[in-house]
């Protein structure tokens, strides 16, 4: 991790010459980047990276020759550095994340959107040389893989049923995480059943990416996990994640709870904030709620989750150990909102504890 004084050695490696003068750039004019140099593919990238010594580098997903997953999967083992991927509307981006890659920007479609291209390129540039780069475990003998068309099975989990000390029918669950936190989402979820409580989650992430995440994520856990849509109604056996560039609150009618997803002014400088959704739980849930905050950057969902608590809500930490970049979690748990942390494995363990016992 580097101090805020160095400046962060950047490798920017994109086949394209257009996009790689424009992102060297445009980079250049940030006064905590500097682009060490650039190259323009996977092999060229493997030449630099030992003479240049980045701090993090910027890989674009679909490029001739080796792609950036492969790429990826031979570059981590050996040199645990944090990538920026640069990817169009793909799902493979998805792939690459699993493969190790700390976060990822849009590319642009026009001209009007390359100066939030490069402004949001260089935060997560900023973030990642704060990451814990978790180097992907080679696989153990197993069986040849399925098809990339097949349908991935959910792992099966036992179902919760009645818990003896909570209402699961009428209990809310937030998720808020940032980087790194497509991954670690996906590994509480896996882990929890098809009945779980109504989950609503924001994770910070490009407009068009929210669908298909919540696609993915449907495939491969036991709850029906779909983008939100103004006015949804939450409830048990749904996960709801928060549709980039609205902000997502939790509106209470009567008994019933839906999910408020609209444009709006950012909160916590995101939108969808972590902040906005667990203020708006804390105000207006009335039934036993839990707040998760987990891995990112910066510090939304802290003060959310410390309101969550102080309403009576259980309130549940990423430990540092298990972030990708412990900032958000750090924040929340040093304001005293956090009643417990745990391992990004071991969320899961620890939310069914509560939810069966409602200690």
């Amino acid at each position: 991790m580097l101090n805020n004084t160095h400046k962060i050695r950047v490798l920017v490696v994109d086949d394209s010459a257009v996009a790689r003068t424009f992102m060297t750039r445009g980079l250049s004019g940030h006064p905590r980047i500097e682009v060490v140099g650039y190259a323009i593919n996977a092999e060229d990238a493997k030449r630099k990276i030992d003479s240049l010594s980045p701090d993090v580098m910027t890989l674009d997903v679909e490029m001739p020759g080796t792609n950036g997953i492969d790429f990826l999967k031979q570059l981590l083992p050996v040199h645990p550095l944090p990538v920026i991927l640069v990817s169009s509307l793909n799902l493979r981006v998805f792939d690459a994340l699993a493969a190790g890659a700390v976060d990822f920007v849009r590319k642009p479609d026009g001209v009007e959107n390359r100066e939030s291209f490069l402004n949001s390129l260089a935060q997560k540039i900023v973030a990642a040389s704060y990451a814990k780069v978790h180097r992907p475990q080679p696989a153990a003998s197993a069986p040849p893989a399925a098809p990339s068309s097949a349908p991935e099975a959910a792992p099966a989990v036992a179902a919760l049923g009645k818990s003896a000390g909570m209402d699961l029918d009428h209990t809310i669950i937030g998720l808020g995480a940032s980087t790194g936190g497509t991954e670690a989402t996906l590994e509480v979820l896996k882990r929890l059943p098809a009945d779980i409580p109504g989950m609503v989650i924001v994770q910070h992430m490009p407009v068009g990416f929210t669908k298909m995440y919540a696609e993915r994520l449907n495939r491969l856990c036991q709850m029906e996990v779909r983008e939100a849509k103004n006015g949804d109604e939450i409830h048990r056996g749904l996960a709801l994640i928060a549709p980039a560039d609205l902000q997502a609150r939790v509106v209470r009618m009567g008994s019933r709870y839906t999910l408020s997803c609209m444009p709006g002014e950012k909160v916590s400088g995101h939108r969808p904030s972590v902040d906005a959704l667990f203020s708006s739980m804390a105000a207006q849930v009335k039934c036993p709620m839990v707040g998760i905050i987990m891995t990112g950057m910066g510090r939304d969902g802290a003060n959310g989750l410390l309101e969550m608590r102080k309403a009576g809500a259980y309130t549940i930490g990423q430990d540092k150990d298990s972030c990708v970049v412990y900032g958000m979690p750090m924040v929340a748990y040093d304001i005293g909102a956090v009643m417990i942390q745990a391992s990004c494995e071991n969320i899961a363990g620890v939310l069914m504890n509560h939810l069966k016992s409602g200690k």
